[in-house]
């Protein structure tokens, strides 16, 4: 099962890239909202529980300051992923990015793009793959789509432009 946990309910749309990579692939997932500066408390406990409710891997976003990835990834040790979230009190998603991206060693966080949570998910499944064989399947039978995805549009591409 995969942990998807965010600081906010604004950053539900963003983190619904993720819960649909875990329905795409049929793994169980639960979402839920867990900040890590208002309840520091809550947080604590989901991640020090998440391995005993048979969570295998944490996905969580966060935007602004981001310390939700690193302060689970220290209190578990599940792997964690981080989605930097560009918020609505945030420039560019830069704070985001760095808050999540700049961990100190012994405390380590998977960090991807701003606002790619479906990649997060993709790494989630990989990651599960390594002990399950169904999901490996799925997931090689997703890369062979991705390539013939490509192959269309290099055909069609070279189609329009002769």
């Amino acid at each position: 099962m995969v942990g998807i946990i965010m600081g906010s309910s604004s950053d539900l749309p963003v983190m619904q890239d993720a819960i649909q990579v875990c329905k795409d692939f049929g793994v169980a997932y639960e979402v839920d909202i867990v900040s890590a500066h208002r309840t520091p408390v809550k947080m604590l406990d989901y991640a020090q529980n998440a391995q005993k409710r048979g969570i295998q891997v944490i996905i969580a976003g966060a935007g602004g300051a981001a310390h939700l990835p690193g302060m689970v990834a220290s209190a578990t040790i599940l792997p964690v992923i981080g989605v930097p979230v560009k918020s609505s009190n945030s420039i560019d998603g830069w704070d985001s990015i760095l808050s999540i991206l700049q961990m100190p060693n012994g405390v380590p966080v998977a960090t991807v793009a701003l606002n790619a949570s479906k990649n997060a998910g993709l790494l989630a499944m990989q990651i599960m793959a390594l002990a399950n064989g169904d999901l490996s399947a799925k997931l090689a039978a997703y890369k062979l789509d991705l390539v013939e995805k490509v192959e269309e549009m290099s055909q069609q591409t070279k189609s329009a432009t002769k």
